[in-house]
């Protein structure tokens, strides 16, 4: 349990994920600075809002956007609009839901 604490500790994330043996069962992050969140103000239909996410979600929404030719604006308004949760829920779901999908033809 202390072990586990001090990976929560600021400064202490390298010594954590160098900790865990290629053979344990725990994940490994490659990058921890993946997992941080980016807050973006955007506007959906007429009103200004801001949705939070971790860096790596916004990558890949942004790549989305671009592959389908459409502004990053216009792929969270039409999430937006299909969205039965949190917008954010749903960026996150689409992005794995895309994922999955492009890994299937892989």
């Amino acid at each position: 349990m202390m072990d586990v604490l001090k990976a929560r500790q600021p400064g202490l994330h390298k010594e954590w994920i160098d900790a865990l043996a290629p053979n344990s069962q725990s994940p490994r992050m490659l990058d921890l600075e993946d997992a941080k969140l980016e807050k973006h103000s955007v506007t959906i239909s007429g009103h200004q809002t801001s949705i939070s996410l971790e860096r790596c979600f916004w990558r890949h929404l942004k790549r989305y956007a671009a592959l389908d030719e459409l502004s990053l604006a216009e792929l969270i308004r039409r999430l937006d609009e299909a969205r039965a949760g949190s917008l954010s829920g749903t960026i996150r779901a689409y992005i794995i839901q895309r994922l999955e999908r492009d890994n299937k033809g892989a």
